[in-house]
């Protein structure tokens, strides 16, 4: 059996300030205790430089990327940029990102791919909406969006896959802990379809409304190899219950 590190990774959103990035030591002191447990942080593009200097230790990493290095693309920022000022890895495929921008699933894996390319490590975003879900379409909704997202090259050095059901996200619902281990069970097997045995080693994470107080139960969820955090990720008093319950703390 392949043994995965736990990964807690946070995502700040349009949220957060220079005063803001204070939480990070907290934070960074935390992961630094929990060796068993790797920690990241996805911050607005204009703090990743400043985040990066200020907890070198921790990971740092941008939100969303652009799938060109360079050009007429007005307001977007590629991956060189992003690694240029200080980021290990990017978020790309977030729901609300397909939801509000209308990104599609080939957006998703053309931004993975020149992430890639510049030697930053991805977290991929899949989920169903409420609709879908109500409709008992969740499974087919996710593993099409991971065919449609994921690399040809992905494996679990520099790739990992986040499940986030867009109807949890901000939401305080969370599926039940069947629900997620079968979605999490069908992503893994539609993985090793795709990639072969490269699959074993690609973390799947959780994401959708996890607090210190539900993170433990859904952390010991087979095929759960860590969370995908929002809102609670903007504060060390609520994002490192989170990463202690990962750690087993």
């Amino acid at each position: 059996m392949t043994m995965r590190r736990k990964l807690v990774a946070g995502n700040w959103k349009m949220n957060g300030s220079r005063a803001a990035l204070a939480e990070l030591d907290t934070i960074a002191a935390v992961a630094a205790a929990a060796p068993g447990v790797d920690v990241a942080v996805a911050v607005p593009f204009t703090l990743i430089d400043a985040a990066s200097q200020r907890v070198p230790e921790l990971a740092i990493g941008a939100e969303d990327v652009h799938e060109a290095d360079s050009g007429a693309h007005t307001g977007c920022v590629s991956a060189s940029m992003v690694k240029e000022v200080g980021a290990s890895f990017t978020i790309v495929g977030h729901s609300e990102r397909r939801a509000d921008q209308h990104e599609t699933s080939h957006d998703a894996w053309a931004k993975a791919a020149a992430a890639r390319l510049q030697g930053l490590n991805v977290i991929l975003c899949c989920g169903e909406t409420e609709a879908e879900r109500d409709a008992d379409r969740a499974e087919r909704v996710v593993q099409a969006q991971i065919e449609k997202s994921v690399p040809d090259n992905a494996d679990g050095s520099w790739f990992t896959l986040a499940y986030e059901p867009r109807w949890a996200i901000g939401t305080g619902r969370t599926p039940t802990l069947d629900e997620i281990a079968a979605i999490h069970a069908i992503a893994r097997a539609k993985l090793r379809m795709l990639i072969g045995d490269a699959a074993a080693g690609v973390r799947i994470l959780y994401g959708g409304s996890v607090t210190g107080a539900n993170a433990a139960s859904i952390l010991d969820t087979p095929n759960v190899d860590g969370a995908l955090v929002g809102g609670a990720s903007l504060t060390a008093e609520k994002f490192v219950p989170i990463i202690k319950a990962a750690a087993g703390l």
